[in-house]
């Protein structure tokens, strides 16, 4: 693939880039099967065309070096061009990129670099939004673990592309106390407790957040050792406030739990340092992109 300007590919936001090349080639061994018996049937394998990436509606683009690495995969050849750079507003009208390729290869690409692209780029749009609506304010927007199962990576990378920040990748890379282990342990002390013998004992060196819902679950959460941050889950504004003062910035604190774009403002201005927003990408609005193509010798 022939790119112009040069992408710096997904390697920005992920180390494993094997990771998204599984990703990809598993989308379009759903999406192509054993071949795109249409084009095939109807162009001459030699036969090329120019392609444009056409937005249909004001918000963020997101995800045209994962569209540009799937038509890769269909056509070696292809020359991918950005002309809008990720994580960019655009609006109704504007040409995000253009490629140049045959046409089988750029129609098998087709409808799995849009399905990206158009849920990346809804994502980001809505992380956009959020983030907008917390300005001035010291609260930073993050996502959750509600993703597409196997789209995580790309759904992440959206966030990050809307101005967001990522929470927890998996569960593996911090520890997160929550409601149901509390209950099974018995206490917020006890779990806590055994999470940091864990960690002396695994000698990891890994964040320590526990979720709480109640006032007295936050005080009980100040006397524990080696906590980072709190999470107040599904607090009223004013207990929400009150739990802000009561940990007075000893360690981070989240909010969670039914926050939504009109209410987010309120619940950032009580001091929050954290807004955790499952919506992003569990309840995603796709951005009308279209692929439209035109004869090119």
């Amino acid at each position: 693939m022939s790119l112009n300007p040069p992408l710096k590919h997904a390697m920005t936001f992920s180390t494993d880039g094997g990771a998204l090349h599984r990703l990809i080639e598993a989308a379009l061994l759903e999406d192509v099967g054993m071949g795109d018996v249409t084009s095939e049937a109807v162009f001459p394998e030699d036969q090329h065309a120019a392609a444009t990436f056409l937005c249909k509606e004001t918000g963020v683009i997101a995800g045209l070096e994962v569209a540009a690495m799937v038509m890769a995969f269909c056509d070696p050849d292809v020359v991918f061009r950005l002309l809008c750079p990720d994580g960019s507003d655009v609006r109704n009208g504007d040409v995000a990129a253009s490629a140049h390729g045959s046409v089988r290869g750029l129609l098998k690409a087709e409808r799995t670099a849009l399905n990206l692209l158009q849920r990346m780029s809804g994502i980001a749009t809505l992380t956009r939004q959020y983030v907008n609506a917390v300005r001035g304010t010291r609260a930073r927007i993050t996502d959750t673990r509600k993703t597409v199962p196997g789209l995580r990576l790309l759904d992440k990378w959206a966030v990050r592309l809307g101005g967001g920040v990522n929470h927890r990748f998996g569960l593996d890379d911090m520890v997160l106390i929550k409601d149901n282990h509390i209950a099974a342990a018995g206490s917020l002390t006890a779990a806590v407790s055994r999470c940091r013998t864990f960690l002396v004992e695994r000698r990891l060196q890994l964040k320590v957040e526990v979720e709480t819902r109640t006032l007295d679950e936050v005080r009980e959460a100040l006397r524990c050792e080696g906590i980072n941050r709190i999470m107040l889950d599904n607090f009223a504004l004013d207990a929400m406030r009150e739990a802000v003062a009561l940990i007075g910035g000893r360690v981070e604190v989240e909010a969670s739990g039914g926050i939504t774009l009109p209410s987010v403002r309120e619940v950032a201005a009580t001091g929050v340092d954290v807004i955790s927003v499952g919506a992003l990408t569990h309840s995603v609005k796709a951005l009308d992109i279209s692929l439209e193509l035109s004869a090119h010798a």
